[in-house]
């Protein structure tokens, strides 16, 4: 059953998954970023993850509800943890150093996997689009993915923020 699934997944799957893996794997090496870059990856991942609860759960509309919840959620409990140990903001470039991380290779492949098992479900069985009982928990963990990467980004956006209001007030 397994190699049907996979022979049936169209081709372009594949590419997303090696494009998400390298993406994956370049987050495990120490690199420097500037702030729109670290904002580009948290909405991108965001837009990833809500595509795949509109694309999957149109027909239940308080699953964006759920989305939401577990986005906010997720961003709410995370904000307030401080930045990883070895990140490192550079006011006067405006770029962080960032050290590796596995968290967002874990993150990209867990909204791939979801949204890869939720398509298969729904393939085999698409009545599980209308119920609610399958819609709702999947779109909450879709929108606690969402919620990890927004969190991350917002907490070095107020370390910069940080740094440059220090910097301004503290002139050389």
């Amino acid at each position: 059953m397994l190699l049907q699934i996979l022979a049936n997944t169209p081709k372009w799957v594949f590419a997303l998954f090696a494009a998400l893996l390298w993406l994956g794997l370049n987050q495990l090496l120490t690199r420097r970023l500037g702030l729109s870059r670290i904002t580009l990856l948290a909405v991108g991942m965001a837009a990833f993850s809500f595509y795949g609860t509109v694309s999957a759960f149109s027909a239940v509309p308080t699953a964006l509800f759920a989305w939401m919840a577990g986005a906010v959620a997720v961003l709410l409990i995370l904000f307030n943890r401080p930045v990883p140990a070895g990140t490192v903001y550079d006011a006067t470039s405006r770029r962080f150093t960032v050290p590796g991380s596995a968290v967002p290779l874990a993150l990209m492949m867990g909204i791939f996997f979801t949204k890869y098992a939720v398509g298969v479900a729904l393939g085999m069985h698409l009545v599980q689009a209308n119920d609610v009982s399958f819609a709702l928990p999947v779109s909450a963990l879709y929108g606690a993915f969402s919620g990890v990467f927004a969190a991350r980004a917002a907490r070095l956006w107020r370390l910069a923020l940080a740094q440059e209001r220090q910097l301004l007030a503290n002139p050389a």
